[in-house]
This record gives structure tokens, C-alpha cells and sequence, in this order.
């Protein structure tokens, strides 16, 4: 049994919340940088070349790459054999989110109430957490940022098992069309297909998680990536919503089982600061 210690873990996320405010990930980069290669509009490829120059400023003076510093949602995967001494889990991510956020001056977006008091916490809390647990004795964990932005243009349909392969392109295209400049493109697409109406929408949040320019290990889904990307592209909307080729630098689709009578079908999508951070202890 590994013991880890309560507060390893708060210090571990607080250094997690500022590293992923400051620092986009190298996959995302050489996408951006890919984008701009192939992009040939003009008003585009500047566009393109503020973002990187933007995120370039972000690294070198460790500044949030956006003011909207989002909304802390972390994927844990935690071993059988760890036992966590000194408190729980779920309390000492959140407290090295409010700690992270307040240490390094990010914009905490959180309000306590939805409809009646919409007062802000002040220090980003509560997170979101998903956990799962795994065999072995490490724990990971991973922020996904997510910004206003691009959280709100997220999707859900409970399409019909006969609208098949098409229904889910003709959903997941639309959904991002309709979007426009909304989520801040070039945009990462992340596509949950199957499970149950809740788990679709996490699953989407975990294609987040893969790398930019990995595809799916089977090559039916790797295919539906391509399409998807190609077709959303195809739309005109470009960088910031200003036309060109670039909207999208990657789709990524998940899957999970689901019951015979459903197909549901999430969209989640990360604006052109597609920040994450990872820590495995």
C-alpha cells in the first residue's frame, strides 16, 4: 500500500492550476503552428500569428494565456493500492484549486449559486472532479481549464440508434458551425458517443484530455476524427470566427457501451488556448 501524503497533493494541484494558466501544451502548439503552414487567408494567418505570439508572451512572463482562467475541472485516476493520509481526496484538490488560483492571481469564475445568488467564491471552488479508479499504486491527476467561452457552446443530443453514423456527423458539424467565433477558433473538438446522457458529457470532456494529432486506436473512429475535422473546416468560420480554413486543429471521439433503445452524443470544445496540466505521484 503507497502512502501519499494530503498535503503533497494540495501543492501538487496549486502548482497545476498556474502551470496550466501559463503554459499551452507542445501538442497544441505544433497544431497552431500547423494551422498557420496550411492556412491561406490572409486576415487568418495574422490572426494565427497574434495567438501564438500571445501564448509566446504567456510562457516567457508567466501570465495567464487568457483572462478567462476557467473553470477547474480535473480527471483523476487513482490506484487500488494508495491510501491518501491526512484527509480526502476530493478536499485536498480543492484546496490546492483555491490556493493555485489565489497564489497565482488567475480570475476566479465560480459562482455559489446558479439562479437565485450568483456571488462569486472568490477562489474558483468548488472544482470539478471526475475520478477512476485503476489498479496499481500512482495517482494521476489532470486539470482541463475550461473558459466560458467554449464551455457554453458544449452539446448533447439523444439521437435515435437509426440515425447511425450520419446522425452523429450531422450533429457533431452542426454543433460546431453553429458556434462560430463563439469558442475563441481555432478550437480542439472533444466527442463523447454512447454511455448515458451524463457519462456522453464527460466522455467528451475525456477526448479532451488526448493529445492533439493522436487519433483514436480504432481506425473506424480515427476515420470519423478525420471527416468530422475535414467537414468542420470545411465550414468557413476560421480563426476567431473571421473567416479561413482553420476553425478546428483536432477532433477526438470517445466511446463507451450503451443501451439499445439510445445513442447519445456529447460536444465539448476547447477554445485555441486548449490548456491542461498533468502531475502523477
Amino acid at each position: 500500500m503507497k502512502i501519499i501524503q494530503y498535503q503533497k497533493i494540495i501543492e501538487s494541484v496549486s502548482d497545476m492550476c498556474i502551470r496550466a494558466a501559463c503554459d499551452l501544451p507542445p501538442d497544441v502548439w505544433d497544431g497552431i503552428k500547423e494551422a498557420r503552414q496550411k492556412e491561406p487567408f490572409p486576415r487568418a494567418q495574422i490572426i494565427i500569428d497574434q495567438i501564438l505570439e500571445n501564448a509566446s508572451i504567456a510562457q516567457k512572463e508567466r501570465m495567464p494565456i487568457c483572462q478567462d482562467t476557467g473553470s477547474a475541472v480535473f480527471f483523476v485516476k487513482m490506484g487500488g493500492d494508495i491510501r491518501i493520509d491526512g484527509g480526502t481526496l476530493n478536499d485536498a484538490i480543492s484546496e490546492g484549486t483555491r490556493i493555485g488560483y489565489t497564489k497565482g492571481n488567475l480570475r476566479c469564475s465560480i459562482v455559489g449559486d446558479p439562479i437565485f445568488d450568483r456571488k462569486n467564491t472568490g477562489d474558483n471552488t468548488p472544482a470539478s472532479i471526475h475520478v477512476d479508479i485503476v489498479d496499481g499504486d500512482t495517482l494521476e491527476i489532470v486539470l482541463l481549464p475550461k473558459g466560458g467561452g467554449c464551455e457554453n457552446m458544449s452539446r448533447l443530443v439523444m439521437l435515435k440508434p437509426s440515425d447511425g453514423l450520419q446522425g452523429v456527423k450531422k450533429f457533431v458539424t452542426e454543433s460546431v458551425i453553429s458556434a462560430g467565433g463563439n469558442p475563441c477558433p481555432p478550437i480542439i473538438v472533444g466527442v463523447g458517443v454512447g454511455g448515458t446522457a451524463d457519462g456522453a458529457g464527460v466522455l467528451s470532456k475525456k477526448a479532451l484530455l488526448r493529445p492533439a494529432g493522436v487519433h483514436h486506436k480504432d481506425e473506424r473512429y480515427a476515420s470519423l476524427e478525420s471527416d468530422l475535422l475535414k467537414e468542420i473546416n470545411a465550414g468557413g468560420i476560421g480563426p476567431q470566427g473571421l473567416g479561413g480554413m482553420s476553425t478546428a486543429l483536432w477532433v477526438s471521439v470517445e466511446y463507451q457501451p450503451c443501451h439499445i433503445a439510445s445513442l447519445p452524443v456529447a460536444v465539448s470544445i476547447n477554445c485555441h488556448a486548449a490548456r491542461r496540466s498533468t502531475v502523477i505521484l
